[in-house]
């Protein structure tokens, strides 16, 4: 099983491929660049070093959402084209359950933090059983005093991740009241090896879709369209 998979959901733009239990190639970067711009080149340069033949994939997994928009976008238009060009399936996997992936088969509570803007996160709340991720809390979009208080409310030790953990550091340590860490810097940010491999586990769970069906996962309304009903709104009264 040879699963492609990309992830352009954050300032992250990742691309991996993964045969099996293999992880064949990876290329990431977390740097202030233009997605629409690299992440066809990283796919092109990767697909170069491991003389990949994009006709043998099985399938294509994307990170879904939530996320930038812009990233999302993106990332769902290059994954749909590739399944459309290929005729291959393709596997939303949810952003926030690929980030807490990262931490596979650890033990105590995984808490992902997505900077959200405007105060919030796109978060969750994770647990390994019998080695299959498991949510305590399915991704959502919250205030980041919410996620901390149901945290609070497991009692467990937890394991922060993602690039909300750099905004909100002072707030976390002033609410939580479990023991808690931060994931080092290799498994803190999106990663495709981790979308692909668990895309490896959706696909077996017969979790995939075709090009054609595929929408990203935005969890709710972009900036642009908040602005739009505020106007609206005025505009009625």
């Amino acid at each position: 099983m040879k699963i492609l998979a990309l992830d352009s959901s954050g300032i992250v733009a990742s691309v991996a491929v993964v045969e099996d239990y293999n992880l064949l190639g990876e290329y990431t970067v977390n740097y202030k660049k233009t997605h629409s711009q690299t992440l066809l080149p990283m796919l092109d340069e990767l697909a170069q070093m491991i003389e990949l033949d994009l006709n043998t994939l099985d399938a294509i997994a994307v990170a879904a959402g939530p996320g930038s928009f812009t990233g999302l976008r993106i990332g769902a238009a290059t994954a749909k084209g590739l399944g459309l060009a290929l005729d291959k399936p393709l596997i939303a996997i949810p952003t926030v359950e690929g980030l807490a992936y990262n931490l596979y088969d650890t033990k105590g509570v995984i808490c992902p933090l997505m900077d959200a803007r405007r105060s919030q996160v796109y978060t969750g709340i994770y647990r390994f059983r019998e080695h299959k991720l498991q949510a305590i809390q399915e991704q959502c979009a919250v205030a980041i005093e919410e996620i901390l208080e149901k945290v609070n409310g497991l009692g467990e030790e937890v394991i922060f991740m993602g690039d909300g953990v750099g905004v909100f550091t002072e707030i976390i340590g002033e609410k939580i009241q479990v023991p808690y860490t931060f994931a080092p810097a290799h498994l803190n940010k999106q990663r495709a090896s981790a979308v692909a491999a668990l895309g490896l586990q959706y696909y077996k769970d017969g979790k995939i879709q075709t090009a054609a069906e595929h929408k990203p996962d935005y969890l709710r309304v972009s900036q642009a369209e908040r602005e739009r009903a505020e106007r609206e709104a005025k505009k009625a009264k």
